[in-house]
């Protein structure tokens, strides 16, 4: 049962790989994570000025309680002077107290320092790295966007892509229903031709269209003995024009049987 379990989260967690990878565009993802390390950047910078304004207020309260030491050291005098040893006591006691406390804050602060520091130089780094990460991103962005229109148009020349496929299975579709409703048009004609199917638009019917035929094919039949006639074709040869002379000739009379015909005065 703990192997089906397994087998079964191996195969989800590859199909949602599988579907993230699909997805996923280097181009965002870049910039989403250029903008992630923004953030952080900007967290440490935060960071670099709470720590900063945190020693900063300690030195000012040390700078208070110095101020205040000094002001205590002079009342103890001035009470030693005015013969008063147990306010001077009083006085050098506070004093006591507050120097401890600068002790501290002084300690304090040097750690504050320290802290400081150690993020501004992180704050260098990862400001370096964050500008490195940046022209990397664009190179990167570059070569993808480059090679995706590369790509792009590779498929378009090649009618690989999608959308080139479905343009050349339209235009394959549209030249096959151009050639059958042309082969449907022609069919049409021809039995129209034939009298087997008769056109709703002419008011012939298929004897007048016989008889039309017939007085068409009577017409040729006469313009081609016409034309036969005119070239002599119709019962022999052409004769030739000298042919023609001496035929002429051997018709006219001789020239005595011409005197012989002419009338006595």
């Amino acid at each position: 049962m703990a192997g089906l379990v397994s087998r079964a989260s191996l195969i989800v967690k590859s199909k949602v790989s599988k579907l993230l990878d699909k997805a996923e565009k280097p181009t965002e993802t870049l910039d989403y994570s250029y903008e992630k390390q923004l953030e952080l950047l900007q967290n440490v910078r935060r960071g670099v000025a709470d720590v900063t304004t945190s020693k900063k207020r300690l030195q000012v309260q040390a700078e208070k309680l110095e101020q205040e030491v000094l002001k205590l050291e002079g009342q103890a005098r001035q009470a030693i002077a005015a013969n008063r040893e147990d306010l001077a006591r009083r006085a050098l006691e506070r004093k006591s107290g507050i120097q401890q406390e600068l002790v501290a804050l002084d300690t304090q602060v040097q750690q504050l320092a320290g802290q400081q520091d150690r993020l501004v130089e992180q704050q260098k780094a990862l400001t370096a790295r964050v500008e490195q990460f940046r022209s990397q991103k664009e190179v990167i962005k570059a070569q993808y966007s480059a090679a995706e229109a590369s790509a792009r148009i590779g498929e378009a020349v090649t009618g690989i892509g999608s959308q080139m496929s479905d343009m050349g299975t339209a235009l394959q579709r549209a030249k096959d229903k151009t050639e059958e409703m042309q082969a449907r048009a022609s069919a049409m004609d021809e039995l129209v031709e034939s009298g087997a199917l008769q056109d709703l638009t002419s008011d012939k019917n298929d004897i007048d269209r016989e008889l039309a035929a017939l007085s068409s094919t009577s017409q040729v039949d006469t313009e081609l003995a016409k034309l036969k006639a005119e070239l002599g074709t119709g019962g022999g040869a052409a004769p030739s024009i000298d042919g023609a002379a001496t035929e002429a000739a051997a018709e006219l009379p001789a020239p005595a049987e011409a005197e012989a015909e002419k009338p006595s005065a």
